[in-house]
């Protein structure tokens, strides 16, 4: 069992956060919505610029960084549902001075984003997951020193709706990364830039789907599985990809927890450096304000051992609203201690929460 040190850093209600240096000095600091917080004791605030509350929501469901205006300094990726926008906020370089945001796009309305270098150019693209959309990633241009120019391109991959929920996984085991959508996925051609539709198969139906939807190969066949969330329902499960007689791929669905509902957001890491990934998730504190099945449950964030499909669960945090903490919509996991165990930054309308990982427990 691993042991965790929890301390608020924040009341405030952003759904979103990240970790990366903002202010140059080596030391990794945490962004979330409007502040970002000076590492390494993380108690020193700093206004990065308003966000705009709406419906006990604010309009900042990302906060990854990247340098887009190639100055030397990370910025802001950002956008939600009620802004319909996707944007990004310049890094000023200076703590005393605000952010200027800057529209990438008017996308429709976004239940949050998600990264990936789909094509290997050494910068991820941006994947924002807009349910009544089609599915579209955003290319950061950069100039002939790799610099980036504060543009980006569109490139549009598939028709219709993509739903609620998506990720990144290689389900062929070809090399390349395909993206996972609640009804289905989108196989990756040859040629991801091209401007052609990614080819759709429509083999599954995953509900109201967290953002990610991870692949991992749970049970050691040698097939990319899936681990799946319901963001706005009951349920954790992980999907087993097989074969059929007919040599058609199938998904068999397990349980993996029905305990809790709003599991959101979803990360692999090795939290206790054994050598083994772990599964971390947490209910997305009043995910549609009080409107989800569980809604007024206890909420928590857990890790569970993988134990090749035999899920083992732990707690880092649980009880009632106001004494533990859940997961936003987009918390982050990185060590900001040293100790080489990962830590674990929570986000939420119950405020901004560290937990420490502080390793085994003795015993």
């Amino acid at each position: 069992m691993l042991q965790f040190k929890k301390r608020q850093l924040s009341e405030e209600k952003y759904e979103a956060c990240a970790v990366f240096d903002v202010n140059g000095d080596g030391i990794p600091d945490i962004v979330s919505g409007a502040y970002w917080y000076e590492g390494p004791d993380y108690t020193k605030k700093h206004f990065i610029c308003d966000v705009m509350e709406i419906s006990e929501y604010h309009d900042d469901f990302s906060d990854y960084p990247m340098d887009v205006d190639g100055d030397g300094r990370l910025d802001i990726i950002t956008g939600a549902w009620w802004g319909e926008t996707l944007r990004w906020r310049r890094n000023p370089g200076d703590a005393s001075t605000a952010w200027e945001t800057f529209d990438i796009d008017k996308c429709g309305s976004i239940e949050t984003i998600r990264y990936c270098d789909i094509d290997g150019c050494g910068v991820p693209e941006i994947f924002p997951n807009t349910p009544g959309e089609p599915q579209a990633f955003y290319k950061l241009v950069r100039d002939a020193d790799g610099n980036g120019t504060g543009e980006f391109k569109k490139f549009v991959i598939s028709e219709g709706a993509s739903g609620h929920g998506m990720g990144f996984v290689d389900v062929t085991g070809n090399g390349r990364m395909d993206i996972i959508l609640s009804g289905g996925w989108l196989e990756q051609p040859d040629h991801p830039l091209s401007g052609e539709l990614w080819t759709f198969h429509p083999e599954f139906s995953l509900g109201s789907a967290s953002v990610p939807i991870l692949g991992h190969d749970v049970n050691g066949d040698g097939l990319m599985d899936l681990i799946v969330g319901q963001a706005h329902d009951y349920g954790l499960h992980w999907y087993e990809q097989g074969r059929a007689e007919d040599g058609s791929r199938t998904w068999t669905k397990h349980e993996i927890d029905m305990s809790g509902s709003q599991f959101h957001d979803l990360w692999l890491v090795d939290l206790d450096q054994d050598g083994e990934l772990e599964l971390i998730t947490g209910k997305r504190y009043r995910a549609h304000n009080d409107g989800d099945p569980g809604a007024h449950d206890p909420i928590g964030i857990y890790y569970y051992k993988l134990n090749g499909g035999q899920f083992k669960k732990h707690v880092i945090d649980f009880g009632p609203a106001g004494e533990a903490s859940g997961a936003g919509i987009y918390f982050w996991v990185q060590d900001l201690t040293g100790n080489s165990y990962p830590d674990i930054v929570s986000p939420g309308k119950d405020g901004l929460y560290l937990f420490e990982n502080m390793g085994k427990r003795e015993g």
